[in-house]
């Protein structure tokens, strides 16, 4: 059996970070057992659903370094969903409604003052002919209802294990509202029905609509797929993610914060998992690593901070020719690989290369506490040619001349050179920085 899975974003928003998770480890299942991932633009909300959305969506992904082996539209199957809703209704299991929201919410409040469940009574169907013609005559247009078997509901998640329902203690949902139009549970199963979907993955928050749908796929004589329900991420602390994190996109990570793809790409894949969090730099890798065997249900904490450390990381062991294009891409290109190698290992982001960059190109403003000191270092400074000696040659003259040592011979030094209190190497900073711009920052 081919593996068939999909990721079904709605294209009413930018495709944020639990979203991607959710995606990544959907492809991630595909591409690991070599089988067929679908993207499925779910774009029923014709209002709210945006091009611009539907193309933020796919860069995302593809940023990522995810692609699909086949794509569809909802909006594009609006007449078959006609027909398989003619089926239910004509099976018995969709049946009209004609309560107005207020007199919903009466029953719901009612219930709840009993301290029962806000299940829905099952009115409706009790209506006679000439009544529905009543209500219809008032201007009521009826929303339908999947009528649930009140029977148990089994099935072995991936991730959750045996997982239980009763039919009896869930409401029948709405699936198609006042306008005729229907709601997300039906298309989907109708959809996962018809491209041949093996395996759902999905958020723990949809255990309930599985439920659901498990009845709607035997109603519509389908078998259901499996399914995998991943535990929502939280905040650093434990906590629900905050708005703004819970809201962070794709698109941010990358133009905003400038991280690398694949630094996403290590971490979403590794949360939640039995699996330590590592840098990786090629996707290869991380498809040969993933089992979703190792999804647990405790819930996964995101922190943006580690993100930034994996992204160092990943920056760290890059090699030069990996790279070179993205150089290019953030105005670079004269950067060439004795430089990457020197730099890299103090790049928290790729638009730090920049600034080192400036400092050993210029223009820098020398940092000179203690000119006289400056002075001295600047008359032993070793003939060239420099080599990567040089530095060592220099300081233990300094060193020999004043009698400074330690932080007090090295720092003064740096911070005339640089400008800064950090960074790289200056045995390899000098040389990138040369001759004659050293002796410029120090005076001479």
């Amino acid at each position: 059996m081919t593996v068939r899975v999909r990721f079904a974003p709605s294209p009413t928003g930018m495709l944020h970070i639990g979203n991607a998770r959710t995606a990544l480890i959907t492809w991630l299942y595909a591409r690991a057992k070599s089988g067929h991932f679908l993207l499925r633009i779910d774009d029923t909300d014709l209002e709210r659903s945006k091009k611009e959305y539907e193309d933020a969506i796919e860069d995302g992904l593809k940023w990522l370094g995810m692609n699909w082996d086949e794509k569809a539209r909802q909006r594009d199957r609006m007449d078959h969903y006609n027909v398989k809703i003619d089926q239910l209704k004509a099976s018995g299991r969709l049946y009209p409604c004609y309560e107005t929201p207020e007199e919903l919410e009466l029953k719901r409040k009612s219930q709840l003052a009993r301290k029962l469940p806000p299940l829905y009574d099952r009115e409706a169907l009790k209506l006679t002919d000439e009544q529905k013609k009543a209500f219809e005559a008032q201007g009521r247009k009826p929303h339908w209802r999947f009528k649930m078997n009140h029977t148990p509901i089994k099935w072995d998640d991936e991730v959750r294990g045996p997982v239980h329902f009763e039919g009896s203690d869930m409401s029948d949902p709405v699936l198609i509202r006042e306008d005729g139009s229907p709601l997300y549970h039906l298309c989907s199963v109708i959809d996962d029905i018809d491209y041949q979907m093996t395996h759902v993955v999905r958020g723990e928050d949809h255990v309930t609509n599985t439920a659901m749908h498990v009845q709607m796929f035997e109603a519509l004589g389908a078998k259901p797929p499996s399914f995998a329900h991943l535990p929502l991420l939280s905040d650093a602390q434990g906590g629900k993610l905050s708005k703004r994190l819970g809201a962070l996109n794709l698109k941010e990570l990358r133009d905003q914060e400038g991280l690398e793809a694949m630094a996403v790409v290590s971490l979403l894949s590794r949360l939640g998992t039995s699996d330590p969090i590592e840098p990786f730099t090629d996707i290869k890798d991380v498809i040969a690593n993933f089992d979703i065997a190792k999804f647990g249900r405790g819930t996964p904490k995101f922190d943006q901070e580690e993100l930034t450390r994996l992204n160092a990381k990943i920056l760290h062991i890059t090699p030069y020719a990996a790279i070179k294009a993205r150089l290019e891409e953030i105005g670079l290109s004269e950067l060439d690989e004795k430089f990457w190698l020197t730099v890299r290992p103090n790049l928290e982001k790729l638009d730090d290369a920049k600034e080192w960059w400036r400092v050993a190109n210029g223009p820098v403003e020398p940092v000179i506490e203690d000119a006289a000191f400056i002075a001295e270092a600047a008359k032993l400074l070793p003939e060239t040619p420099w080599t990567r000696d040089t530095w060592g040659v220099w300081v233990d003259a300094v060193k020999v001349q004043t009698g400074r040592k330690g932080k007090q011979l090295f720092m003064p030094l740096r911070k005339a050179l640089t400008g800064m209190e950090h960074g790289p190497e200056l045995a390899d900073l000098l040389l990138l920085i040369g001759p004659e711009k050293t002796r410029k920052r120090l005076g001479t």
